[in-house]
């Protein structure tokens, strides 16, 4: 019976353009004892609002930028009419492509019981140097760098920028490392108190709707901009960025140092151009702890 309302929210919601009902509302059956399956519900996070679509479903203005939910209709002039409206559109219209490199910090002491102690490691040193030379090598005009405030990405960033003279450093605690979303499916070896999930969530999600969208209507040039922060936060920015479940943020592995490359079109379409990557670097240099 549970299981027939659940389909049954989810069939109005999708009716009514609303994907937060199949977020929100799912019958999982669990067996009892006489053999028959006791349905719950699973609860989005209350942060997650309704910005995740229906399966399959690209939401074109996941990042509340397309122009015509920007234009107030109700203001619209009805002489002018269709003319007035399209000029209206043109000036919320982003003309230019973010470009967005999410770099891992590299390898550190992991075994330090303070956070400002878990400074980067001989190897973790070498690692930002590579993946400073390889940002550098791609003669591209990066706008800024903007980087997690914990100590292990502010001497990832301190090696980086070294290679990239001029660019400008943000700090941010925004992007600091936590908990994004419980996994799905659970890992048995990290299993962070709800608590955790309640804070870090809404901050990397923060995270995300401020840093990952589309370029601003008075942007004319295409920006590259470089993020230097953590795995998880990466992973779950990943996700997001493309529309797939956040939940499965975890099924997704990240070098020490490693180049993960967004690219976000003025029409809001994101691709994934490189994931995790560290061909740059010799094996002998690569890690993930």
């Amino acid at each position: 019976m549970a299981f027939r309302q659940a389909l049954q929210l989810a069939a109005c919601g999708l009716a009514g353009g609303s994907a937060a009902v199949l977020f929100s509302a799912v019958a999982v059956g669990k067996p009892r004892a006489g053999g028959d399956a006791e349905s719950r519900v699973v609860e989005a996070p209350a942060w997650a609002g309704s910005a995740r679509p229906g399966p399959g479903v690209w939401d074109s203005n996941w990042d509340r930028r397309e122009p015509l939910s920007l234009v107030n209709l109700r203001k619209r002039n009805l002489e002018s009419g269709e003319e007035e409206l399209a000029s209206r559109l043109d000036h919320y219209k982003a003309k230019a492509t973010r470009h967005i490199f999410l770099i891992r910090h590299s390898q550190y002491h992991v075994d330090a019981s303070q956070e400002k102690d878990r400074t980067l490691t001989p190897l973790g040193r070498e690692q930002a140097e590579l993946t400073g030379l390889r940002l550098a090598s791609l003669g591209l005009k990066f706008n800024k760098i903007v980087h997690s405030s914990m100590t292990r990405a502010i001497e990832t960033t301190d090696i980086i920028s070294k290679h990239l003279p001029g660019v400008s450093k943000v700090s941010t605690d925004l992007l600091r490392e936590g908990a994004p979303i419980e996994p799905d499916p659970p890992v048995s070896h990290w299993k962070p108190e709800a608590v955790q999930y309640y804070e870090d969530g809404a901050r990397i999600e923060a995270a995300f709707r401020n840093y990952i969208h589309r370029a601003d209507a008075k942007q004319q040039e295409d920006s590259y901009e470089i993020f230097i922060c953590h795995a998880n936060v990466i992973r779950y920015i990943v996700c997001r960025a493309l529309q797939f479940p956040p939940e499965g943020w975890l099924r997704l592995s990240l070098n020490n140092g490693s180049i993960t490359h967004l690219v976000v079109r003025p029409d809001g379409r994101v691709a994934l151009r490189a994931l995790g990557d560290t061909g740059f670097m010799p094996p002998d240099k690569i890690s993930r702890s």
